[in-house]
């Protein structure tokens, strides 16, 4: 995982984590001194490991691009410990229609069908199961002369309904969803939970992973996404070691023992940590 993490970090900086002349860096709050020092301690350190320059160049979905690259490169890699076919993919068109195409959802395709035309029912379903993922991962089903493999497992007399199982009309299922958030605002944060929730509410089977992936500096707002349980799996960091050696270079306690209660209670990880929590 090293190497993948080096790479996806060097990418970073190449593509995305960017200094503005002020010393800025891209993934801080211009209007809060913590925030750009923290940001600056995490790119320094980045830097340093890498030996790469942040350049100025920025893309709307490039923390998708990346996030959803690193995942493709890791997860393979676990096929020992997690075997299956599998697929990674940065999701292009959203709402109902992507989700729609997996197991687990997809019926909201006739809901959203019926709420088309009845416009009563559109008022009270309202958004409720407005679920848009911005990477994901894909199970895609097991045919009867792979789960055989071994032994003889299945015909046509027995488990005909699990999920796992191709018979040619079901639908591959959804392993994870994950949300990407290059930094986070309230409302940013209240988005990947509203989600987290629809997801969890609007499924038929097994219930997807459901995580968070995020530039942001601050502990305080890390705090508003990755405390309390219920919702979404956990929350990775870019750097968290360098998170936290940048958060203990400002000597202060607070934010210093709200990172420890989110990293000591396992709700915030570092991104190399994402590929071994998929495998589970």
């Amino acid at each position: 995982m090293k190497i993948a993490r080096d790479r996806f970090h060097k990418n970073l900086l190449a593509n995305l984590l960017t200094i503005n002349a002020m010393g800025v860096p891209g993934n801080a709050d211009g209007s809060n001194k913590t925030s750009i020092a923290i940001a600056r301690g995490i790119a320094d350190r980045l830097m340093a490991e890498t030996g790469v320059r942040a350049v100025a160049q920025t893309s709307g979905d490039e923390f998708e691009n990346l996030i959803s690259n690193f995942v493709a490169e890791t997860l393979p890699k676990l096929s020992h410990v997690r075997p299956g076919k599998w697929d990674v993919k940065q999701v292009k068109t959203r709402g109902r229609a992507e989700i729609g195409r997996y197991a687990q959802y997809h019926h909201l395709v006739a809901l959203q069908k019926a709420a088309e035309r009845d416009p009563e029912l559109a008022a009270v379903l309202g958004n409720d199961y407005s679920i848009s993922p911005d990477v994901i991962v894909i199970r895609f089903l097991e045919d009867d002369d792979s789960l055989n493999t071994h032994e003889f497992l299945v015909d046509q007399s027995v488990s005909t309904r699990a999920d796992l199982r191709e018979n040619g009309t079901n639908k591959p299922l959804l392993h994870a969803s994950i949300s990407t958030k290059w930094t986070l605002r309230s409302d940013r944060a209240q988005n990947a939970r509203s989600e987290a929730l629809n997801l969890i509410r609007n499924r038929k089977g097994r219930q997807p992973h459901i995580m968070v992936v995020t530039g942001e500096p601050t502990p305080s707002r890390l705090a508003s996404l990755a405390l309390g349980t219920g919702d979404i799996d956990c929350v990775y960091h870019i750097a968290l070691p360098e998170l936290i050696a940048s958060v203990s270079d400002l000597d202060n306690s607070e934010a210093e023992d709200m990172l420890g209660i989110m990293v000591n209670g396992r709700r915030l990880k570092d991104i190399s940590d994402l590929p071994l929590d998929l495998a589970v």
